[in-house]
């Protein structure tokens, strides 16, 4: 296996990061296998959705109905107000996702990219760990 670990600047906003190219790029003369993508981290996910026509902020606005940030109910609570819900949200947005690689190509749909999903506005560092497994 292969394994690389890359740094993410996501800012002091939620934020969708489209990381496709990076995803492609490692996978680039690797042949056929699985190439696993996945966040160390407590408050981040991922999500293969389309970019670019609104269902990244339709995402983060879904985030925010299902887990609010402003809730006095968070037991979590360090951090800025609502931090609790950004350590709920992985359970729902995995940190951890799987893509078929044929011919050093990602097997994504036309509209499919693959976005790093981070609603925490208190780490604007992330990491993404890139794994690919020949098959």
């Amino acid at each position: 296996m292969d394994s690389e670990l890359f740094e993410i600047e996501t800012g002091d906003q939620p934020t969708i990061t489209d990381i496709t190219a990076l995803v492609e790029h490692f996978c680039t003369d690797r042949g056929d296998g699985l190439v696993s993508v996945f966040v160390p981290h407590a408050t981040a996910g991922l999500a293969v959705i389309e970019t670019g026509a609104g269902s990244d902020q339709d995402l983060l606005k879904a985030i925010d109905q299902l887990l609010p940030t402003h809730h006095a109910h968070w037991r979590h609570d360090h951090g800025s107000p609502g931090h609790g819900r950004d350590h709920v949200m992985p359970a729902l947005v995995s940190p951890s996702l799987t893509v078929p690689v044929i011919d050093g190509r990602l097997q994504l749909g036309t509209w499919q990219s693959i976005t790093l999903v981070d609603p925490n506005v208190d780490n604007p560092h992330r990491s993404v760990r890139v794994s690919f497994v020949p098959g």
